[in-house]
């Protein structure tokens, strides 16, 4: 694929890679001013990140993450334990 630069070097992101990556409009993007080509990485918001932290309290006060995960996402069924030689 292939892009090109703007007189006021701006650049448009292909919409395959825009979707593969889930950019979209807002997503704020880093670019590592060290690599010999262009890199860029999407960056997170720390705010939004610790918002979430905490929120399921009271739905897993006393019980395991194996619990959770079970009823989140059923009970899984594994294949028999291997015997060891």
């Amino acid at each position: 694929m292939k892009a090109t630069v703007t007189s006021k070097g701006q650049i448009t992101i292909p919409q395959a890679i825009r979707q593969r990556l889930k950019l979209q409009a807002g997503s704020v993007l880093e670019f590592d001013e060290r690599a010999d080509h262009l890199r860029a990485t999407k960056c997170t918001d720390p705010a939004r990140m610790r918002s979430v932290i905490g929120i399921a309290k009271k739905e897993l006060a006393g019980r395991s993450v194996l619990d959770w995960l079970s009823e989140l996402r059923g009970p899984v069924e594994l294949p028999p334990a291997r015997k060891r030689r």
